[in-house]
């Protein structure tokens, strides 16, 4: 007995002193691990994106409120809560099943039939798989897992009922996004009735909330859409060539983003800034949350577009371009047209608009928007680029201001290039951008290039003249990049033969390939007195306001950009602003259909030998591409323009282009009046640009536009 108390008292002793040692040692230790929690931070809920007005405030691109129902999972949630949360939410709404694949399938079947997904693997395979010690036990539960997937079989996927499949496909929903972060379940179509319904049973689904989510919508219709570009949905989330990009900003999976041309370059602009919300958790468990920051829209932009303006040069290319499209006989390849207006002072892109034949979704044929076109595309533009040439004459000392040249044939060894018209004659410069003389253009471009022409006999030409002419040439933005706030622009394409036949198909726009685009900027800077503006469509950034109809304070504002001034003289520009007056006006001037306007305009046509492939029939039409740049008024130029029809014909030309363009620049001093009536009306500067001290890069334009 001595010794059993003995015992008893030496190991109440040890447990004295064990309890000694965790109250008082360790006490401050172990109540820190009682009360130790962790903060995680989230970046809650779905802001809408900014909007999109054109120039006179009218929206472009809206959002519209949607009803929507979301899941916030926990950090220690489980498959099996989530899948009783489902069940429940199942039966208060109607799921799209449509999305459902049969992975999805495969793993709802492997968690709602626990034990005959176990029969799947025999004992003997998992006992194998357990012998093998180069498996870690996370790679043995994959092959396990891999097993049963495979030996499920098509009847075990498609035997759930419709209430299952609904069941499924929100527990599927479930499961994209992150921990603490809310996932959209619903937000196409969710009735007062549902958003009522689990309103009242909020508290039996945990992480289930009822809220308020947007859709982008595009006001008016087809209008812009290639430019303005698309915004994912919640469940297609970030593109999946950008997700590393896009988490290290700090978004999430499933956040909507900018996918394509305006929305995705203005992404951090239009982008909304998510509510930041602390939660405090312990073992994984949420005991609090607190607010960080609040959420808020995307910063609305403004364009340099004319909604009004550009629809109704929408209606008028869909007009003509159907017009003479129905006449196969004589444009039997005609399926597009191009017209681009630019302020030629400021660079604001006025209306940007590209419509070509398409198939719908099925498969009927339809006029689609291609404003893409504009500047992604590229063609034979033809004789709209002789003011370039005459200037480049100019600048290269090849030509003097009034210089005369003899148009005739130009026969180099069995090749003959000659002028539209069937006769010989001299021409002044002005004369010959009024007649459009290619011969003038030839000879030009044989001084250039230091050449002698001897009629039927092989030339010699220098041929950096090749590299002298399109040096030139840029300096207008032909052949290289305008600088558009839009991605994915080109640059044109350039012949790579070195011949003389090809140097004098340069010279008239026959063998390099320009964008509507890039006519417009080269049009905008003879009218600007030489000055090369960049253009732009983002014309300011401005917050969104709280109030319906109205713009919130402006943030910023686009100032124009001069890229560069061409290397001629102001009496040489002049020359040339009058030889393309005459085109407008004199007798014999191609585009002399604006001769009776009132807005006093100046222009130059081109027509260009160009092909057509078939890939029905694999095989090549020849045919002609026609043009029309100009601007007005002459004087004091406030618009500039280019017209583009590729493919416009083959024989007799209808000469569409000068009636879109003429119906085109109609339309616009026709708005300008009702804009001046209303009160709204920005007219552009009237101050040019003429101190140099402006100019940001008077580099080489070929060197510096990447």
């Amino acid at each position: 007995m001595n010794l059993l108390f003995i015992s008893v008292f030496f190991l109440f002793s040890l447990l004295i002193l064990r309890l000694g040692i965790v109250q008082i040692v360790q006490g401050n230790h172990y109540e820190a691990e009682v009360a130790r929690t962790e903060n995680v931070k989230s970046h809650n809920g779905t802001p809408p994106r900014g909007k999109i007005y054109d120039r006179y405030r009218n929206v472009i691109v809206d959002n519209v409120p949607l009803n929507a129902i979301t899941y916030t999972r926990t950090q220690t949630t489980k498959p099996k809560d989530m899948l009783k949360v489902a069940e429940k939410l199942a039966e208060l709404i109607e799921m799209d099943t449509g999305k459902i694949t049969d992975r999805d399938r495969q793993d709802f079947w492997l968690l709602t039939h626990p034990d005959k997904a176990e029969k799947l693997v025999s004992k003997e395979e998992i006992k194998k798989l357990e012998d093998d010690e180069e498996l870690a036990e996370d790679e043995r539960n994959k092959k396990i897992y891999e097993m049963q997937l495979e030996r499920i079989t098509e009847k075990d996927i498609n035997s759930f009922s419709k209430q299952e499949e609904e069941v499924l496909a929100i527990f599927r929903e479930f499961n994209t996004g992150y921990a603490l972060s809310p996932q959209i379940i619903k937000n196409k179509d969710v009735s007062m009735e549902e958003m009522a319904r689990v309103s009242e049973r909020l508290s039996e689904m945990p992480g289930v909330n009822v809220t308020t989510d947007w859709e982008r919508k595009y006001v008016n219709d087809s209008t812009l859409r290639t430019i303005l570009g698309r915004v994912s949905t919640s469940q297609q989330g970030l593109p999946s060539e950008l997700v590393k990009e896009y988490k290290a900003q700090g978004y999430a999976l499933n956040d909507r983003v900018g996918t394509s041309y305006f929305e995705s370059e203005y992404e951090n602009i239009l982008k909304g800034q998510k509510e930041e919300i602390e939660y405090i958790t312990k073992n994984g468990s949420v005991l609090d949350t607190q607010l960080v920051s609040e959420g808020h829209s995307g910063k609305d932009v403004v364009l340099t577009i004319d909604l009004q303006l550009q629809k109704e040069i929408e209606k008028i290319v869909e007009e003509e371009l159907s017009k003479q499209a129905s006449k196969y006989w004589e444009s039997p390849f005609l399926d597009r047209a191009f017209v681009v207006m630019m302020d030629p002072h400021t660079g604001e892109i006025l209306s940007m608009v590209g419509k070509k034949y398409g198939k719908d979704e099925n498969g009927k044929t339809e006029l689609q928007d291609y404003a893409l076109g504009t500047y992604t595309s590229e063609y034979g533009v033809g004789s709209a680029v002789k003011g370039a040439t005459v200037l480049t004459g100019y600048m290269t000392g090849a030509l003097n201001v009034g210089d005369v040249l003899y148009d005739e044939p130009i026969r180099i060894g069995d090749n003959v290039k000659k002028s539209w018209f069937n006769y010989s004659k001299y021409f002044s410069d002005i004369q010959a951008l009024e007649i459009s003389s290619n011969g003038y253009m030839f000879k030009t471009a044989i001084k250039i290039a230091n050449a002698t022409y001897r009629p039927g006999q092989p030339m010699d030409i220098d041929v950096k003249a090749f590299d002298t002419m399109r040096h030139y040439y840029s300096q207008f933005g032909l052949g290289v990049k305008t600088g558009i706030d839009l991605p994915g622009e080109v640059e044109g394409l350039k012949g790579t033969e070195k011949i003389p036949g090809k140097l004098l198909d340069l010279a008239i726009g026959q063998y390099d390939l320009y964008t509507p685009l890039q006519l417009v900027q080269y049009a905008s800077t003879i009218a600007n007195d030489g000055y090369r503006m960049q253009p732009h469509i983002m014309k300011e950034i401005r917050e969104p306001s709280q109030e319906r109809g109205k713009v919130g304070p402006l943030l910023y504002e686009n100032s124009s950009k001069v890229l560069n001034r061409i290397d001629a003289t102001e009496r040489q520009i002049q020359q040339v602003q009058r030889g393309f007056y005459q085109v407008a006006h004199g007798v014999h001037g191609t585009a002399n259909n604006f001769r009776t306007a009132p807005y006093d305009a100046a222009a130059k046509s081109g027509t260009a030998e160009a092909f057509y492939y078939s890939p029905e029939e694999k095989r090549q039409y020849e045919t002609y591409n026609t043009t029309l740049i100009g601007y007005a008024p002459y004087d004091n130029p406030e618009v500039a323009f280019s017209v583009v029809l590729p493919f416009s014909h083959q024989d007799k030309d209808p000469y569409v282009n000068k009636t879109i363009a003429k119906r085109a620049m109609d339309k616009y001093f026709e708005l300008k009046k009702q804009y001046e009536k209303q009160g709204y009306y920005n007219s552009s500067t009237e101050e040019k640009v003429r101190n140099a001290d402006q100019l940001e890069n008077t580099e080489d334009p070929e060197t510096t536009e990447e």
